[in-house]
């Protein structure tokens, strides 16, 4: 593969094109102002995208505050309940296997659209169910929109905003998935099962009505040969009045560049030339989930509860505390950098497992008990302050930047796959880690919090500031 595409971005410019006069950098420095100060055409497109993420969230917050009232009013054993919760990933982990063929093949609006009607259809089932065998298939139906939704928002987010802005806007999705999490948490005291599930069609709704105003992924549609739309999409995307000739012909070029090797089939995804990316992507979702997260979030009362601090107060907190770090995470992410923040993250996982861990040894061997409830519930605050400002989104976020346009639907599903098989593997066996040793268990996910620090240290690189294509370029030479 020709790497001139590469050469001419680093060197700041592409060949052929002259030095711009003293009065022509004048003009197009106020015409980079003016839109870098106005893109809200990607704000909205944005915003549009990320109702999926709190669809995400609703999905995976309904289960926790409604057990008690479904179980009561179904007579559910707590067998058919777990079963009820659980069945969840398997749907995500159906809807990541296809949700980047869905993808390529109907583009990343029309991928929203199908994730869309399986959430509404799952919302529905659960709305009118009786008894255990409808209630889990609207639920697998809406895991498997939460598994499409969790591969397709933040590369179409990727994929349409300018760099500068690009990691922010990623973060997002992150940012509404916790946000409709502790919303459902909160709202679900109060409303019946029922009623929640009515309010889970409404991120839909707005979804499926704001795709009608926003265009389609200009990298798609290049990729797909619809030029003119590309080109469409990508002026209405940066403003009727901005220049986007550099940035369409490097895109455009880059996928020419492309379209020259052969279309790559599963098993090429581990040749020599993607095999970097692949690692990097697939590496972050293992460090994602097998640190703990979905074990400390899952049961994060009967944490609270054995070690001795009221479980709502401390669930409160925890819920408040997640959207506010995730948030400030956002804001840095493309001031700080994606490295920076994911290793800052590392280390505070590692020092709330030790505090938790400290915390439970103390309880175990009944030394110094009165600081128990402090300790630990300090540990799991730090523990969910560090993953929000950085090992919750951005492992997302890189993904959704690192893969070249050809592979990322089969790559993207690859990584989807194992960040679900984890969240189900860690959920699955927090428990009965647990029952062998409850400060055993975080000293395990301390160690594998360190392993992550060192792999972001060696293997992942800074994403930040640049161009898709500079990026996949550099990576995948």
């Amino acid at each position: 593969m020709k790497m001139d595409i590469k050469e001419d971005v680093e060197g700041g410019k592409q060949k052929g094109i002259r030095e711009p006069l003293i009065g022509e950098q004048n003009n197009q420095l106020v015409h980079a102002n003016k839109d870098h100060h106005h893109p809200w055409m990607v704000y909205f497109t944005t915003f549009i995208a990320v109702c999926g993420s709190y669809e995400f969230g609703a999905c995976a917050g309904y289960s926790s505050p409604t057990q008690e009232a479904i179980r009561k009013d179904l007579s559910l054993s707590l067998a058919e309940y777990s079963l009820f919760g659980s069945i969840l990933t398997f749907g995500a982990m159906i809807g990541a296997i296809t949700s980047g063929p869905i993808a390529d093949f109907v583009g990343r609006k029309g991928a929203m659209r199908v994730s869309s009607a399986f959430c509404i259809a799952g919302w529905l089932v659960i709305y009118f169910s009786e008894g255990p065998v409808p209630l889990d298939i609207g639920r697998l139906a809406t895991g498997y929109g939460m598994g499409v939704f969790s591969f397709v928002v933040p590369v179409f987010v990727a994929e349409i905003a300018p760099k500068e802005l690009r990691g922010a806007l990623t973060t997002l999705n992150q940012f509404m998935i916790v946000t409709a999490v502790s919303v459902s948490f909160i709202i679900g005291t109060v409303l019946s099962w029922r009623a929640l599930a009515i309010i889970g069609l409404i991120p839909t709704a707005v979804l499926l009505l704001g795709l009608f105003f926003i265009p389609e992924s200009p990298r798609w549609l290049a990729k797909r040969g619809h030029a003119k739309d590309f080109v469409a999409a990508l002026q209405i995307l940066r403003g009727k009045d901005a220049d986007i000739s550099e940035e369409a012909g490097e895109i455009q070029d880059y996928i020419t560049s492309l379209e020259q090797l052969a279309k790559p089939k599963v098993l090429d995804l581990f040749q020599r030339r993607y095999l970097r990316s692949l690692t990097i992507g697939v590496g972050l979702m293992v460090c994602q989930q097998l640190g703990g997260i979905n074990g400390v979030c899952f049961y994060t009362s009967s944490i609270f509860d054995l070690a001795g601090f009221p479980s709502a107060t401390g669930s409160i907190i925890y819920a408040i505390l997640q959207i506010v770090i995730t948030g400030v995470g956002a804001a840095l992410i493309d001031r700080a950098g994606r490295k920076p923040l994911l290793l800052v993250s590392g280390s505070g996982l590692v020092a709330g497992c030790i505090f938790t861990a400290v915390a439970f040894y103390l309880k175990v061997h009944d030394v110094a008990v009165g600081a128990v409830p402090a300790l630990a519930v300090t540990g799991i605050l730090v523990y969910i302050g560090s993953f929000s400002i950085g090992m919750g989104a951005i492992p997302w976020v890189v993904m959704s930047e690192i893969f070249p346009v050809n592979i990322k639907g089969q790559a993207g599903s690859i990584a989807t796959l194992v960040n679900w098989f984890g969240a189900w593997l860690c959920s699955y066996t927090f428990n009965f880690l647990m029952s062998w040793s409850s400060y055993g268990t975080f000293v395990l996910y301390a160690a594998i919090n360190a392993l992550a620090i060192l792999f972001i240290a060696v293997v992942v690189p800074e994403t930040k500031g640049k161009s898709l294509e500079q990026l996949q370029a550099a990576i995948n030479a």
